[in-house]
């Protein structure tokens, strides 16, 4: 009895993390049927974000799906900046650490911003590099 008593505990944590990998398990399948439909897409458990030619979307990834899906053009885009923290940074020097890390997406009105949470500094200065020369062929493909 008193065994039984010192496994359980052992025995609980174990369901529980088999349940969370099994939530965790059906957001990224969810995100894979998703993604088929761009050029490029990212999942990480704050936020997915995916390109088709110069359309971005971006959502939430839960069990039951991509929810708060939002979509922008590249067009309408002034500016990229990789925001560590809230403060703009250098994408070619990236810090090792940080609490917040979001991309951001500037649009012509001043006050207005999209910002695209990011678990992970090399993965958000990938993408933001990788953008911002997008947004270049873009601005290059309108003066011509």
């Amino acid at each position: 009895m008193e065994r039984g008593l010192l496994w359980l505990p052992l025995l609980i944590a174990f369901f529980w993390l088999a349940w969370q990998g099994s939530r965790e398990f059906k957001k990224v399948e969810a995100y894979r049927i998703w993604a088929e439909n761009f050029d490029r897409a990212k999942y990480d458990i704050y936020a997915v974000l995916a390109q088709k030619e110069n359309e971005m979307t971006w959502g939430k990834p839960t069990v039951k799906g991509i929810v708060d899906l939002k979509t922008f053009s590249l067009n309408d885009v002034e500016n990229i900046n990789l925001l560590i923290d809230d403060n703009p940074i250098n994408i070619d020097e990236l810090p090792q650490k940080a609490t917040k890390i979001e991309l951001e997406f500037v649009l012509p009105e001043a006050s207005e911003s999209i910002r695209v949470p990011f678990t992970e500094i090399p993965l958000a200065g990938e993408w933001g590099k990788f953008l911002q020369k997008e947004l270049q062929r873009i601005e290059q493909q309108a003066e011509k």
